[in-house]
């Protein structure tokens, strides 16, 4: 696998922390030169340089991805920093818990949307045109919730199907231009995102925040290693658990058994 990801030029958003510093290090221990963007620029250095310690390049940029203009102009200087552009990780997110009838701020949903998938949309729409010329890649972190809702994650299960629908929609849009669209559905994953959830009142809801036992979980680095051999086979779609894969077709040809059993699991929580 490291052959395949050898010189080529990998852009991942949410590179600062979780899923997305774990994806910048697998990346670049491949071979890859690396372009990390977040708004953390300490943590950032901090990835950058576990990054050639692994063996690659790595480049900073700070960017706040929910403006659309900053964007643009990290794409641009990835661009103009290694001269082209191979994959594009969408990986940058924020998560959202609580029943909706809770809600006292409905702000949240314009401030998940725009993060877990409109800063999606203007990465996708300006990285685009150089793919086009490498005919390259876009990877898309979401979640098993982009295929099945559950209660108590409105917002984020909302962000998510938005997420499913639109790179459906573009995969056979840009097909013929040689760009490829691999969207990955992980369940739980354990990583720093799950430390950083809103919660109905839009204030974080830290140690708040539900926590499943570690059986239940899935490390980053197995999550990265499974997306890494997606990317490099150029997989439409990956479920990475058993139980992903038994809940989607389950919703398929059952939704009721699925919506009963999320409501037994949710309130078994509580």
């Amino acid at each position: 696998m490291t052959g395949a990801f050898a010189s080529k030029v990998v852009l991942v958003t949410g590179a600062s922390s979780g899923i997305g510093a774990e994806l910048a290090r697998q990346f670049a221990a491949a071979g890859a030169r690396v372009a990390l963007v977040a708004r953390d620029l300490d943590r950032l250095n901090e990835v950058a340089g576990e990054c050639r310690a692994a063996g690659g390049n790595a480049f900073v940029v700070r960017a706040d991805l929910t403006v659309e203009d900053e964007c643009r102009a990290m794409v641009a200087s990835t661009v103009a920093h290694y001269g082209a552009l191979d994959i594009l990780v969408n990986n940058a997110g924020v998560r959202f818990h609580g029943r909706f009838d809770e809600i006292t701020d409905l702000s949240i949903f314009e401030t998940v949307m725009r993060v877990n998938f409109h800063a999606s949309v203007w990465c996708t729409s300006y990285a685009l045109p150089h793919l086009k010329k490498s005919r390259g890649q876009i990877v898309v972190i979401s979640s098993l919730q982009g295929l099945v809702g559950v209660p108590n994650r409105s917002a984020y299960a909302a962000s998510k199907h938005a997420l499913t629908g639109f790179f459906d929609s573009l995969r056979v849009e840009i097909k013929d231009f040689g760009v490829s669209v691999t969207s990955i559905h992980p369940s739980f994953v354990y990583s720093e995102h799950h430390s950083r959830v809103i919660s109905p009142d839009g204030t974080p809801l830290g140690d708040r925040a539900y926590k499943r036992p570690a059986s239940d979980a899935m490390s980053a680095e197995e999550c990265c290693r499974l997306t890494l051999r997606a990317v490099a086979r150029r997989d439409r779609m990956v479920l990475m658990t058993w139980k992903g894969k038994v809940g989607r077709f389950l919703k398929l040809i059952s939704p009721a058994l699925i919506d009963r059993m999320a409501k037994a699991a949710t309130e078994k929580k509580q």
